[in-house]
Formats: C-alpha cells, sequence, structure tokens
C-alpha cells in the first residue's frame, strides 16, 4: 500500500532538511475513500483542514470520504471546530426523519435508534427540497461490539440499476407521504423545530409540499421529489431518494400489517411511491436495498475518529451494536433543488 505525506500551511525547516506535517494518506478500501493517519501526538485536525483544505476537497471529489485519524479531537466542539476549517457554516436540522439533540453548536447526535436496529444505507435528507452536500462523523465513544457506519458508492450502485426501473423512476419522481402525531412516527413540533402551525405552513409551501392538519394535533405532508441527482462539480448522476427507506415494504411485515389495519395506508407514518401516485412494488425496494448491502463497505470506530463524506457520492447506515456508542453528526453546504426528476 503506497502513501504518501500532506503538508498543513508553511513547511517546518530543521536544519538544512524541509519535512511535511506527518499526516499519512492511503486507500481506506480497495473501491473507495481515503484515510489520512496522523503520526505525532496531539495534531490539530481544524488547522491540519485549515492549511489543506484545497487538497483535502479535491479527495472528497475524487474519493467520495475521508476518515481522518490519530488527530487531537477530544470534544464535540473541536469536532465541530474541524468541520468549520472545510465548511464554516454548518447547518441545522430541520424537516427531521429521526430524533436527534444538538450537543454544541451545529453538531447533533447521530439517529436515536434502538441499538438492535440496522439503519439501512441513505442519503441525509434526500427526501427533502433541500439537503447538506457534505457530512461529518465524529466517534466520541466507539461501541464494544458493532455500531459501523457502512458506506456505499454511488458510482458502483447507479450502474446496477436495471435501466426500466431507472427510467420509470426518472420519469415521474418519487412522492413522499409523512404523517406526524403524537402517536405517529414523530410529532410535527419535531420535525419542523416550531410550535407554530403558521411556521410550518409556510416551510411547505417554499418547499412545494402539500399540507394537511388531521385529527387533533396531526398533520399529513406530501412531496414529489427527485429520483437521481446531479453532483454539483462532478456533473455524475446519483441515486437520490428515501424510497426504499419511507416504502411500507422497509417494516417488518407484521409491523406493516398491524399499522395498515390501524390507520390504513394513508394513515401509515411514511410511505413512497412514484411521482405519479402509482404504487412501487415490493421488488423494486428489495433490489435497492440489496444494491446498497452488497456494495457497503465498513470500517471500525476509533475514540477520536472523523469522517468526511460527499453526501451525493455516497450513502451511509448504522450497524447494530453492544455497550455505549456515541457518534456525532454535523451538516453543511446547502443544496437546494432545481430537479423534480
Amino acid at each position: 500500500m503506497s502513501t504518501s505525506r500532506v503538508g498543513s500551511g508553511p513547511r517546518r525547516r530543521s536544519d538544512r532538511t524541509t519535512r511535511l506535517t506527518p499526516v499519512r494518506r492511503s486507500p481506506l478500501h480497495d473501491t473507495f475513500g481515503l484515510l489520512f493517519e496522523a503520526r505525532e501526538p496531539d495534531l490539530d485536525l481544524a488547522a491540519f483542514l485549515d492549511g489543506n483544505q484545497p487538497q483535502v476537497l479535491a479527495d472528497l471529489d475524487l474519493h467520495g470520504a475521508i476518515l481522518f485519524r490519530g488527530f487531537a479531537v477530544n470534544s464535540p466542539g473541536e469536532f465541530g471546530d474541524a468541520a468549520r476549517a472545510l465548511s464554516p457554516e454548518l447547518l441545522k436540522y430541520l424537516e427531521r426523519a429521526a430524533p436527534r439533540n444538538e450537543v454544541a453548536d451545529g453538531v447533533f447526535t447521530s439517529t436515536e435508534l434502538a441499538a438492535d436496529r440496522w439503519i439501512e444505507l441513505h442519503h441525509e435528507m434526500s427526501y427533502a427540497h433541500s439537503w447538506p452536500s457534505r457530512l461529518y462523523f465524529y466517534c466520541e465513544v466507539a461501541a464494544a461490539q458493532g455500531g459501523a457506519t457502512p458506506l456505499a458508492s454511488e458510482r458502483t450502485v447507479v450502474p446496477a440499476i436495471p435501466t426500466e426501473i431507472r427510467e420509470r423512476f426518472l420519469r415521474h419522481g418519487v412522492c413522499y407521504v409523512r404523517n406526524y402525531g403524537p402517536d405517529l412516527d414523530l410529532p410535527w413540533q419535531e420535525v419542523f423545530q416550531t410550535v407554530d402551525r403558521t411556521v410550518v405552513e409556510a416551510y411547505c409551501r417554499a418547499s412545494g409540499a402539500e399540507f394537511t392538519w388531521t385529527g387533533r394535533d396531526a398533520l399529513r405532508t406530501r412531496s414529489v421529489r427527485q429520483a437521481m441527482a446531479h453532483h454539483p462539480r462532478t456533473g455524475e448522476a446519483v441515486w437520490f431518494n428515501h424510497a426504499h427507506l419511507f416504502h411500507v415494504a422497509a417494516m417488518a411485515p407484521e409491523v406493516a400489517a398491524t399499522l395498515v389495519n390501524e390507520v390504513g395506508i394513508e394513515g401509515l407514518p411514511r410511505n413512497a411511491y412514484y411521482g405519479d401516485g402509482q404504487a412501487i412494488d415490493d421488488e423494486v425496494i428489495t433490489l435497492i436495498r440489496s444494491l446498497y448491502q452488497e456494495s457497503a463497505m465498513t470500517f471500525s470506530w476509533q475514540r477520536g475518529d472523523v469522517l468526511v463524506a460527499d453526501n451525493f457520492l455516497v450513502t451511509h447506515g448504522r450497524e447494530p451494536f453492544t455497550g455505549d456508542r456515541r457518534v456525532l453528526v454535523a451538516m453543511s453546504d446547502l443544496y437546494v433543488t432545481q430537479e423534480s426528476s
């Protein structure tokens, strides 16, 4: 495995020699990703990223994800500083699909789902009209067992999607129907981070989502979004939607049957259709999920690791785990879609 050293800021001279900051650069996986390892103790990640920003961002476009290991990142605040060295403005988290807590400015807990559950590979917020282009992950506590964050490259997944499936999605896009309420999934107050209905209505109108207030304190939204998106710098077309997560087939069959019996298909917490309202076959959802799983690569988290991922080029998920685990997340570089399919 070949390695190279990347400099951080001005070169430092020792006697008559010049040496670069000791950071080893090597492949993270056979198919994609990079690993940057600090080779001296207490190397500040924020300073390194600030001094090497053009190279790191070019590497991210080329490789999709970079893991920084062995740097001095000792708190959520220091993690936020490192993220801002590449992306000065971190994003808040609106139109939520999962509960999170903000632990530092722009730094959130990762999806708080039960430890024994898988989180399928996905692009962050691909169900929305805008999303982060770049994601940052920080391992504050590594799980005793499991808990990896698998990644899959769209450069592998997209060519494997059958042409007829891809073309139908491209013709119509994806329609998402979500129901928010105290007894269904997340309450709308949590999703939109407000208790003011007029704020929610304004957000829906601005994002092109239909909305209906239902029941005592419940909300239903319907929106048609893109099936694929184009990378803003490389121009690559990527599979970019949440159909395989929101579709009823993503639920355990017994759970889906119980919910449909109780609230009907339109009352499910979330579901996905083709953009023309037609049902997506369960087999299509199963295929997309399997393609992501077959393409996934994993690494074992170590305390202090920071992963930077291009949200267009790679999907991410979470394996089940035992013991304590705390991986924090930051998001940046808001992208507002101009694509309807």
